[in-house]
């Protein structure tokens, strides 16, 4: 089935573009905005109009495929991965930077078979950087091949994360706990660029040496884990254990060293799985 895949990506890059014209058109307009789960958490009519247009086209062209799309999720759609081809789409991560024209949007779009992530596709719209990975096929922006930084010391790496959108002041202690042991081991520094799929696309080039984060959904790093993987990189649980697709948690590093000494400073934020199941 190699080469239908391959399809599917080349599909899912030139679908990447068309939905990613799209929000740089909207950029340019007045963004209509609705809050979703708490006042910093925001959805745009541009996030269900792209979505709308990635599903549609993708549907036309390989009807028997299924779906997990931001928008449609929070409509009522589930988000169980089985192992029927999956895309799993955010047709806008970084709403918040979109609804500010803070000029880091990504439409993000992954591809699962079995369970397991084939490819991903993250256009950085307003950069008009398209990273692409396929599994055992290397990772690349536009054309040129990614590869993490390699760096394994700690306390000479650059970490990116999230404040996140939950305001629950118990989880906005921890996230300011968890940065605050980061900061003190110490480390070089923290940036946070507002959307997960480029924050683990930049791990991927190197420009950074790790990402972690918790409260994330399977669409937005999807894409991102294959791109990093096949950049040399690490994904894992924040926990330290496996990378679960449905966990809401990641870590990503250039190295396990960085990846694994990242997880050992974490406090975990209690959060529901993205699937429903209950954590063991």
């Amino acid at each position: 089935m190699g080469d239908s895949w391959q399809e599917c990506m080349d599909y899912a890059v030139t679908i990447a573009k068309k939905a990613g014209s799209e929000v740089c058109k909207a950029l340019k307009d007045e963004v209509s905005i609705m809050l979703k789960s708490s006042p910093a958490d925001l959805v745009t009519e541009t996030d269900q109009k792209v979505e709308k247009i990635i599903i549609s086209s993708i549907k036309e062209k390989f009807p028997s495929h299924s779906f997990i799309g931001e928008e449609s999720v929070a409509a009522g759609a589930g988000s169980t991965l089985s192992d029927n081809p999956t895309w799993i789409i955010d047709p806008i991560d970084g709403t918040t930077n979109f609804v500010h024209r803070f000029p880091f949007v990504a439409v993000s779009i992954g591809f699962a078979v079995n369970k397991e992530i084939e490819f991903g596709v993250v256009y950085s719209c307003v950069e008009d950087k398209m990273y692409t990975a396929r599994r055992g096929h290397g990772a690349f922006c536009n054309g040129q091949k990614l590869q993490v930084s390699g760096q394994k010391d700690i306390t000479k790496s650059l970490i990116l994360t999230e404040l996140g959108s939950d305001r629950n002041p118990e989880v906005v202690k921890i996230v300011f706990s968890n940065m605050e042991r980061l900061l003190c081991i110490p480390i070089h520094g923290i940036r946070a660029v507002g959307t997960a799929a480029v924050n683990m696309c930049l791990v991927a080039t190197g420009g950074a040496d790790g990402y972690y984060e918790m409260g994330i959904h399977c669409w937005d790093v999807a894409a991102a884990a294959v791109i990093i993987t096949e950049a040399g990189g690490v994904v894992m649980d924040a926990t330290g254990g496996p990378f679960d697709l449905m966990s809401r948690r990641v870590i990503s590093a250039s190295s396990s060293a960085i990846a694994e000494r990242i997880a050992k400073e974490l406090q975990i934020i209690p959060l529901e799985r993205d699937d429903g199941k209950k954590e063991n």
